[in-house]
């Protein structure tokens, strides 16, 4: 187990170069932040040169891998970092120096098991992408396809346990020294960083993960995933196909190519908005450099290892969050809010929902460039502590998102308006989710499940009582009526007939 002097140490260092870059500084001048640990930031700054700017994306990759992800996890949490924090760690995507070919090429024969030679005909030596965990080099199968290699970087795994084990402990401290940082949760921030990075260092579940994301895009032709080649990956290891395209970071190129950079835009909402709404999947961290454009004005994605999932009670509470928000009702919005359980029943619902219009009525009906929904986000973080709003992760990690396809959508098209693109599909999954077609088809598969189990539950009724012509037991169960027929006892169950009567109920509905 690892000392509390070590942690300290490891903080320290790692204090020290975030203060060469300044960003120390919005810790010091919070008054929510903890005496200790303004404190301990002092201390890391002695003697420093501070910037008058800060970089808060240089100063993690300065640190290492395992902060460029930490930081790509807090680029979720304005509320806890601030919002010129939050909007500089968005720049973090993973470029790193590539390692030499060599060290590489034993990884993959260690992580394939076997000689590279005999799953790949050629491998190009120069890589196409260098990242904190993992390179990437485009290959030949030995069948003649074109595919990319994604192996795991060495020691990449001891070095991730050693950072994470003192982020656990540093966030344990913080918690403990002030009421403000249990409200924010930083240790459920940590173990959500903990989570994704085991994800995202277990190949095997990246692949899983572009496999379940491609069946759930089937109704977006135009959004493409490449096939995972399962014969050729491993945890380690992961083979995947080429995609042929252009990035969306490369306007000049995209213009050049002749592609409809408006409906590029449209395609990336619709996408997103499919596989956070619709399908609760979504691929969490589509920056410009994991999007490529394709031939027909189409869109492929890449890096399957951050993904996000919400479940259909919290996707019903979001899509009519949005809605209400499109539409400007607040009041809506407010329930909802209070329903879902995000903010306490102390506080008042016309309160709240006026503090929802004060962020929300500004941006309506405007282009993203004039006022966007990631400004609209970053307002209903600065409401959460009026309301004692206990930090949600699935929204944060969401929100970041949203934030990462408007800023893509906007270099495509600047005079978008994300209200306009997302009203149509929100305002159908609505209808479609939760309309009367939808509670008739919930109700009838509910009640069917029910008389499907009713033949195991007189079974088990029968096991449990065996004797057919003794006494009726003592303390009959409550979901059975005991009823005396011919001699010998039977159960009727009432659970069953209510559910029939239910049934019945629901076609009589139909008819």
């Amino acid at each position: 187990m690892t000392s509390s002097v070590t942690h300290v140490w490891r903080l320290l260092k790692w204090g020290r170069i975030l203060a060469r870059y300044g960003a120390l500084r919005g810790i010091e001048r919070d008054p929510n932040t903890p005496a200790p640990v303004r404190r301990l930031a002092r201390i890391a700054r002695l003697g420093a040169r501070v910037p008058a700017v800060p970089r808060y994306a240089d100063a993690f990759q300065a640190i290492g891998p395992a902060a460029i992800k930490l930081g790509q996890s807090l680029a979720t949490r304005p509320d806890l970092v601030g919002e010129e924090a939050t909007h500089d760690l968005l720049r973090l995507q993973d470029q790193l120096p590539a390692i030499p070919y060599e060290t590489i090429h034993e990884a993959m024969r260690a992580g394939l098991g076997r000689d590279p030679a005999l799953f790949f005909s050629r491998i190009e030596e120069t890589a196409v992408g260098a990242a904190s965990i993992a390179q990437v080099h485009r290959a030949v199968t030995t069948e003649g396809r074109q595919v990319a290699v994604k192996v795991l970087r060495p020691g990449v795994e001891e070095e991730f346990a050693r950072a994470i084990d003192t982020y656990q402990w540093a966030a344990a401290q913080l918690e403990a020294m002030s009421p403000e940082a249990r409200r924010l949760r930083p240790r459920l921030t940590i173990e959500n960083f903990r989570r994704w990075t085991l994800r995202e260092l277990n190949f095997r579940r990246e692949a899983a993960s572009a496999s379940e994301l491609a069946e759930a895009m089937t109704a977006e032709p135009e959004f493409v995933i490449p096939k995972v080649d399962w014969a050729r990956s491993t945890a380690k290891v992961l083979t995947i196909e080429w995609i042929d395209g252009i990035k969306l970071s490369d306007r000049p190129a995209l213009i050049a190519a002749g592609y409809d950079l408006p409906k590029l835009a449209q395609t990336l909402i619709r996408a997103f908005l499919r596989q956070a709404i619709a399908e609760g999947f979504f691929h969490a961290d589509m920056h410009q450099g994991n999007l490529f454009a394709l031939p027909g004005d189409r869109i492929a994605a890449i890096d399957f290892g951050i993904m996000g999932r919400i479940d259909r009670r919290a996707r019903v509470w979001l899509a009519e969050i949005l809605y209400g928000l499109i539409t400007g009702n607040y009041k809506r919005v407010a329930e909802i809010h209070f329903e879902a359980g995000y903010v306490p029943a102390h506080h008042n619902v016309a309160e709240f929902a006026t503090a929802l219009r004060a962020v929300g009525e500004p941006m309506r009906g405007l282009p993203v460039k004039d006022m966007s929904i990631g400004m609209m986000l970053d307002g209903l973080f600065s409401i959460t502590r009026d309301f004692d709003m206990v930090t949600q992760p699935h929204l944060l990690l969401l929100q970041k998102t949203m934030v990462m396809v408007e800023g893509v959508a906007t270099s495509l098209d600047p005079d978008i308006n994300l209200w306009d693109s997302a009203a149509p599909f929100v305002r159908e999954w609505i209808r479609t989710e939760l309309g009367p077609e939808a509670a008739i088809a919930d109700r009838l598969i509910l009640d069917f499940r029910t008389l499907a189990c009713l033949p195991d539950l007189v079974r088990r009724i029968e096991a449990h009582y065996p004797a057919p012509g003794g006494e009726p037991p003592a303390l009959p169960m409550k979901e059975v009526e005991v009823v005396r027929i011919g001699g010998s006892w039977r159960y009727a169950v009432v659970a069953g007939l209510s559910a029939a009567a239910g049934v019945a109920a629901t076609f009589g509905l139909l008819h």
